[in-house]
This record gives C-alpha cells, sequence and structure tokens, in this order.
C-alpha cells in the first residue's frame, strides 16, 4: 500500500485537484509540498495537529515538506470560517510566534539540508515589503472577483454585520501569491491544507497556470470535527495547545482520553500511527474495552508531543484518579499561596480554592458547582458553600475535583 492509499484509508483525503497525479508524487517520494501556519499565537494547537501528522507521514515516505509561516498573511489573517476580523498583531509578535512554531515542529518533521528534509519558510520575505501597484499589475489582474465571492472562504463574512473587507478579502489573492512564489523559488509543486482552504489552495493552482503555463497541485484535508460536527481541539477554557506551558501534558492526555465513543476510531485512523490493521481489530470493541481505546489514543498523542515520559506520567496519573489507585504522584499539582489567600482564622474557603485553581470562573460560579454537587475533596462530595480548610489539611494529598474531568492536587 502506497502513502495515497493509506491516507485514503485513513480518512485523511478531502479533495485533489488531480487524483493519478498527486498519487504518483507522493508514492514516489516526487512531491515538494508546503503547508501554511498563521502565527496567531505563540503555540501551535490542535488545530494543527493533523497537519503536522500529514507532514510526518509524508516526509517518512520521502517527500520533502516545507512549513510556511504566515509572517506577512498573518497581519492581516485568514477570513475563512470567521464571522469576527483577527486582531492585528504587530511584527514583533508574529516573528516571536514564528520561531515558537519551528522548536513545536521539530518534534514532527524533521529539519536540515537533505532532499528530503524540511525547510521553514516566512512570507514576509516577499509580503512585508511588496509594492502594491506592482503587486496588482503582477497577480491582481489574474482574478475574477465574482468568481472570489462565490469562494467558501468568505461565505460566512459576507451576510455579517460590517460585510467582508477589502483588508480580508486580499487574503486570497497573497496565498495564491505565496504557493507561485514557492513555486519559483523551491520547485515546490503540491499545496496541502485543511477542506475549508479549497478555493484559497485552487487560486494558487491557477495563478501558477496563468503566469507560468505550468500545473501545480492541490489537496485538502479532511477537517478534525467531532461527531457533532464541531471542530475539534476546544474546550471550556480554549484551545487546546501544544505547548506543556498553556496546556500541560495531563490536560493534553484527558482531552483525548475523553472524547465521545464514536470519535475514537476516527481519531486512532487519523492522528495516530498505528498500523491500520491495529486499529481495524480495535472497531468491535465496546464498553470498558472501548476505554482501553481511548487510553491508547490518549497515550500515543500524548507520547507525539510531548515525549514518552510525560505519556507515561499523564497515563499514571489518569490511572490514579480514574482507577482508584492510591498514587498520586503524577496528579497535576496547583501550589497555592495559602498565606496570601487565608483569612484571619488561618483558614481558605472553598469556593476561594475553586477560583484560584482554575475550576470556577468566579465565586458565584463556584457556588453552583458546590450546590449542584460536583466538588469533591479527596472522593468526598463537599456540599457546604462554606467550607473552609486549615493548613493542616494540606499536610497530605488534598486531591479537589470538580465534575469527572477536573482533578488536582493542591499543595502549598
Amino acid at each position: 500500500m502506497g502513502i495515497y492509499e493509506e491516507l485514503v484509508e485513513r480518512g485523511l483525503i478531502a479533495q485533489v485537484t488531480d487524483e493519478a497525479l498527486i498519487r504518483d508524487l507522493i508514492n514516489n517520494g516526487k512531491a515538494t509540498f508546503y503547508i501554511g501556519f498563521d502565527p496567531t499565537a505563540d503555540s501551535l494547537h490542535v488545530g494543527h495537529f493533523m497537519a503536522l501528522c500529514l507532514m510526518k507521514r509524508l516526509q517518512q515516505a520521502g517527500n520533502k515538506p516545507i512549513a510556511l509561516v504566515g509572517g506577512g498573511t498573518g497581519m492581516i489573517g485568514d477570513p475563512s470560517g470567521r464571522n469576527d476580523m483577527r486582531a492585528m498583531m504587530t511584527n514583533e509578535t508574529i516573528d516571536h510566534n514564528c520561531e515558537c512554531f519551528r522548536k513545536q515542529m521539530s518534534k514532527f518533521i524533521k529539519f536540515g539540508d537533505g532532499d528530503s528534509d524540511a525547510i521553514m519558510v516566512n512570507n514576509a520575505d516577499w509580503l512585508r515589503d511588496l509594492n502594491f501597484m506592482e503587486f496588482m499589475r503582477e497577480v491582481g489582474v489574474h482574478f475574477n472577483v465574482a468568481n472570489m465571492l462565490r469562494s467558501r472562504a468568505y461565505e460566512n463574512r459576507m451576510g455579517r454585520e460590517g460585510g467582508l473587507t477589502f483588508f480580508e478579502m486580499s487574503y486570497m489573492l497573497l496565498q495564491a501569491y505565496d504557493f507561485y512564489r514557492l513555486y519559483c523559488d523551491y520547485g515546490c509543486n503540491l499545496e496541502f491544507g485543511g477542506d475549508d482552504q479549497w478555493s484559497n489552495m485552487l487560486a494558487g493552482t491557477e495563478l501558477i497556470r496563468k503566469k507560468l503555463n505550468k500545473d501545480a497541485s492541490a489537496m485538502t484535508i479532511t477537517l478534525l470535527t467531532k461527531s457533532d460536527g464541531k471542530k475539534m481541539g476546544k474546550t471550556a477554557g480554549g484551545a487546546v495547545w501544544l505547548d506543556p506551558e498553556k496546556t500541560t501534558p495531563y490536560e493534553f492526555y484527558q482531552y483525548w482520553r475523553n472524547v465521545d465513543d464514536a470519535d475514537v476510531m476516527k481519531c486512532l485512523k487519523m492522528l495516530t500511527f498505528l498500523p491500520l490493521d491495529e486499529i481495524h481489530s480495535m472497531e468491535s470493541w465496546e464498553g470498558s474495552k472501548l476505554n482501553d481505546a481511548k487510553d491508547i489514543l490518549a497515550y500515543e498523542l500524548t507520547k507525539m508531543v510531548h515525549g514518552e515520559d510525560e505519556a507515561k506520567k499523564a497515563q499514571d496519573a489518569s490511572k490514579s484518579l480514574f482507577g482508584g489507585a492510591k498514587d498520586s504522584a503524577n496528579i497535576p499539582s496547583f501550589k497555592l499561596d495559602f498565606a496570601g489567600k487565608a483569612s484571619e482564622d488561618g483558614t481558605v474557603g472553598l469556593l476561594t480554592l475553586l477560583v484560584e485553581v482554575g475550576f470556577a470562573t468566579s465565586n458565584s460560579d463556584a457556588r453552583r458547582a458546590v450546590e449542584q454537587g460536583g466538588v469533591s475533596v479527596n472522593d468526598e462530595k463537599i456540599t457546604d458553600v462554606k467550607a473552609r480548610f486549615s493548613e493542616s489539611d494540606f499536610a497530605s494529598d488534598f486531591i479537589l475535583k470538580r465534575g469527572k474531568k477536573k482533578f488536582v492536587k493542591v499543595e502549598i
């Protein structure tokens, strides 16, 4: 089975410009491909995860990845799938975020000087100092506005208050120009991206055809969605990040451990590097066996992002909490400033604790959680909103829980 056929079986491919051509390119290691990453934060998140996994799969098959960071396009932001305009960032912030991306990507793909080694390119190199009139003469003349407005990239923005600004509309031209420059400068013959990028990607292939009379290819990845159709990678607290300072390895593990039953096999196929035969053998699993599959999913993905040691710690912590084990060494901990939070009687209130550890957004939110029976300490449900704890209560393990998924060991 070639890499193209494996991608199909794993459910990763959504749309392609020319299936036979792309199959030949990637199965025979002839693709120099790129995926774009706009540096809107200082960390990649789960939304980028599948793209990184795909880059790794294709590089292992002998193809050359180009990680294009949007130091230029990041100054505008892609309007695809958005109802609002992204906040604008300074050049310094964008450059810092780009450097953070490279460090995280290095865990997935190998950068270097070899034929299949990845390179990182920043489109700021050709976009930040672009002359507007020259760009319009070179690129703008090849785009029909009526066709652009029919594209999926702009559909959400057109019907919303404020509409679509020319500022945002230019994003398609800039992404197309990126592909053109990468084709000319690096021999890039293939672009990958999420399925919501299809219109932007086709614009790039068309620009290359019109300006150079050459063929370039595009392929979109199936978007990582839950069984209810919503994008994966979001929690009540926000995005699930790849940076351990933003989302701890334990929190990352628990996110995947708690995916819906209907999504387990899809995630195993699309995100892990487990052999397909092994995954197929799990498809009949139900009940507690399906929970075993979730453990495998969580462990494999945490190992990929944070390393085997952190994955093992997260797995042990999960078993300690869910399996009734006595060892709490690997449970996530929180250092409480007891002296700073204690009242005159030398105690700290339960509501204060819930807010401090991030299990509640306010005292009123914490109060509701307690009144609804969703809070416990050391597996003992606490229903008294006035409960307080002295310094001696934290001398041994103090495991604070809210609901079924939030756990922390409070230390002072």
